[in-house]
């Protein structure tokens, strides 16, 4: 006689068995190569390169912003010191 647990791997098998063999599998390989072609094509990134390159924009926006504040302070210095040589 056939064990209980035996019998149950034997249908999974069989069932899965059956389902790989059945068009539904060769429409999901069909549906998964050609939307993996279109993603391709459409020239997309992933969530990670996504991820990195928000990251180093972020750096590059504060560098950006460190110097605008050291333009800034340094043409107040010029005007400062091209108001005191006007005045003398």
């Amino acid at each position: 006689m056939i064990n209980r647990n035996d019998w149950f791997e034997d249908l999974q098998k069989n069932i899965s068995d059956l389902i790989a063999r059945s068009p539904a599998a060769d429409i999901e390989r069909n549906v998964k190569g050609f939307l993996g072609q279109t993603f391709t094509r459409l020239d997309l990134i992933t969530r990670e390169e996504f991820d990195i390159q928000a990251e180093l924009l972020a750096r590059t926006r504060a560098k950006v912003d460190a110097l605008e504040a050291q333009v800034q302070a340094l043409e107040a210095r010029v005007i400062a010191l091209e108001n005191r040589s006007s005045q003398s």
